[in-house]
């Protein structure tokens, strides 16, 4: 099989398993609650398509994993889903805790139909990733299941520490570099390292080979997350779809505001002044590059993608879809969007 057919084949697989999940709860009573569901998943409604359904890294991911460990990937696709599920969970939880009227060009749930539905369709999506999951049975041996079970619960709790930590951030004059990493671990790089650990423990791999996978996810996430810092404020507004005014109007505390405030230049005397206003977003982003803090973001988003790979080396993938982890990580740490 050619790699585009596999990563077509994946692809089309866990959008499919996600549609079959979703649709066991399309009963008479709750048409209108699956409809929430199905529309924030950017099946229904205005916009919906492959742009409103995201990307789907995170599944994606998982199953190459499986895959290159000479495991049917097909085996893992309820764990595929399960993370998929929490990952929208937390969004729809993430627009309401930060007022965020659209998503991905779209108006939001929340927005949509009301804060508590917004809450309540949160809720539904973790319920039911927990319920995928289980799922991996009767395929796979019970400390598989178990295992897959509680690693996707402890995700979630970590999820819900790096998003108290970034909420807490909005309220506080300073925070430092290490508090920042230690938000993103949680936010983004704990369900990263969730996935690839997810589809090495489908493939039964050793402990050795789990924990390589686990930390290539981990510095894969954390690279993510840098490289949205970067698009954030220096990305085309055009492909990724909102303002690159936001983060700085909005007085997010991101890598390059705190490696910008440790510089205490002229960046860090307008930035602690507040209400920065739209049109001083490109002359304060300007500011940032004139001292260095774009050129050391890039550094250290290179440097984390460098740690990925050797980690990746160390867990020796096998086959195409090896060919196609290594891929998606170049991909992911040069995106534009």
């Amino acid at each position: 099989m050619l790699k585009d057919e596999l990563i077509q084949r994946i692809r089309l697989d866990i959008e499919q398993s996600l549609k079959n999940t979703l649709s066991e709860i399309n009963q008479n009573s709750y048409e209108r609650y699956y409809q929430m569901l199905a529309y924030h998943m950017g099946w229904i409604g205005d916009g919906a398509g492959e742009q409103a359904q995201g990307k789907r890294i995170r599944p994606t991911l998982l199953l190459l994993v499986t895959a290159a460990n000479q495991t049917d990937w097909q085996l893992a696709l309820p764990s595929a889903v399960a993370v998929e599920l929490v990952h929208n969970f937390s969004l729809i939880h993430d627009d309401i805790e930060d007022n965020s009227q659209y998503r991905r060009g779209r108006i939001t749930v929340w927005s949509k139909w009301g804060l508590a539905q917004g809450v309540n369709a949160g809720d539904a999506m973790l319920t039911i990733a927990n319920l995928a999951i289980q799922k991996l049975s009767p395929h796979l041996p019970c400390q598989v299941v178990n295992q897959s079970h509680e690693l996707l619960l402890q995700t979630c709790l970590h999820l819900t520490q790096g998003q108290y930590l970034d909420i807490d951030f909005e309220i506080r004059s300073e925070v430092t570099i290490e508090e920042y990493w230690k938000m993103i671990e949680g936010k983004t790089a704990a369900l990263f390292s969730a996935c690839t650990q997810l589809g090495s423990i489908v493939a039964q791999c050793d402990p050795m080979t789990v924990q390589h996978y686990q930390n290539f996810g981990r510095s894969l996430g954390l690279a993510f997350q840098v490289v949205d810092d970067i698009l954030g404020i220096w990305g085309d507004q055009a492909l990724i779809g909102k303002s690159t005014a936001s983060d700085l109007c909005s007085g997010k505390k991101t890598l390059p505001v705190l490696l910008g405030l440790q510089n205490n230049a002229n960046f860090a005397k307008r930035w602690r002044k507040g209400n920065i206003q739209p049109e001083e977003v490109k002359p304060l982003a300007d500011l940032l590059v004139a001292e260095g803090i774009q050129e050391a973001i890039q550094n250290e988003a290179d440097s984390l993608t460098k740690l990925a790979l050797e980690e990746l080396d160390l867990a020796q993938p096998q086959g195409i879809a090896a060919e196609l982890l290594y891929e998606l990580t170049h991909q992911l740490s040069q995106r534009q969007k």
